[in-house]
């Protein structure tokens, strides 16, 4: 069994480390949020979904990863925006044999990982399909658990990849790996953007921006966008018709919240510029018009703007 930390352990983090305290690994979970971390402790977490129903203790919960130690897995699962404070906490937690497998929405993440833990431990993780929420403090639940995958950043030893890959497999999740980390981001990363900001803008689940033709319009249009940037980039994407692929992964979990639009029923800061800004930021590296993403992610910074101020 492995000694795992998940530093980031929110909706998502929670359901990973959930399933796997329960498959018998030594789980220690960090998370800023004092309330969850007190129920989790005083509690257990419970998940509850698409993986059942089920409470588990976890090795540690804490907001901090002074009392963890060398781990075999270092998962960063914290939003894009907090990854450099993450991976600068992880410095403690890491050392020759470990791996570090940064996952998070959007791009540019890893390459930050990389500059402060060193890329020859690092793999790039991509999950989707989850649907995760966090209903009230110590409880996760998720609505289904269809993508992980994982690629070596640079030189992670082939190895070392799978044996991370382990971890999840033994505990449950299908994993498949990954030599072309670009295509395995960006047939995510398509989803993201036409699912994330239209229900970020709209307050709809997916199923119902699928289900309602102005809303998908919007959707298709992102995800167009975006799979014309990657196109320009010349990533290839092995996924048949990417908008098919779009609506079957997000058929899969009509109800769920992305969360983009969790983040703003909460009134937090979201992955607004990680995630529909990106669009316009390679768009103009590869010289592609990039509207409707430039429009979608503008006006939801425009709407953060009233309340992100107030709660960072």
């Amino acid at each position: 069994m492995a000694k795992v930390a998940i530093v980031g352990c929110g909706a998502m983090g929670s359901v990973y480390a959930g399933l796997m305290q329960r498959a018998g690994h030594e789980v220690h979970g960090v998370c800023l949020w004092n309330d969850h971390v007190d129920a989790v402790n005083a509690n257990g977490l419970r998940v509850t979904g698409a993986s059942g129903d089920h409470t588990v203790r976890l090795a540690s919960m804490s907001t901090t990863t002074d009392h963890i130690g060398i781990c075999d897995l270092v998962i960063i699962a914290t939003k894009a925006f907090d990854v450099d404070t993450a991976a600068e906490a992880c410095r403690p937690l890491v050392d020759t044999h470990t791996v570090v497998q940064s996952i998070q929405n959007g791009l540019g993440s890893p390459e930050r990982v990389a500059s402060i833990l060193g890329p020859q431990r690092l793999a790039i993780g991509v999950v989707g399909g989850f649907g995760a929420s966090v209903p009230e403090p110590g409880l996760a639940h998720h609505n289904g658990m269809e993508m992980v995958r994982f690629g070596a950043f640079d030189s992670l030893p082939k190895f070392a990849l799978e044996a991370s890959a382990e971890v999840w497999i033994s505990s449950g999740f299908t994993v498949k790996l990954f030599e072309d980390t670009d295509q395995m981001v960006w047939e995510k990363f398509i989803m993201n953007v036409a699912f994330s900001g239209t229900t970020c803008a709209t307050e709809l689940t997916i199923g119902q921006v699928m289900n309602d033709p102005s809303a998908w319009a919007v959707a298709e249009a992102c995800a167009r966008e975006a799979i014309a940037v990657a196109n320009a980039a010349g990533i290839k994407l092995d996924v048949g018709d990417p908008i098919e692929h779009v609506r079957a992964l997000g058929s899969k979990i009509p109800d769920a919240k992305p969360s983009m639009l969790l983040d703003y029923l909460l009134k937090r800061r979201g992955e607004v510029d990680a995630i529909v800004g990106q669009v316009a930021v390679q768009g103009e590296k590869y010289g592609v018009d990039t509207p409707v993403t430039r429009t979608v992610a503008n006006l939801i910074r425009a709407r953060e703007a009233g309340y992100v101020e107030t709660t960072t």
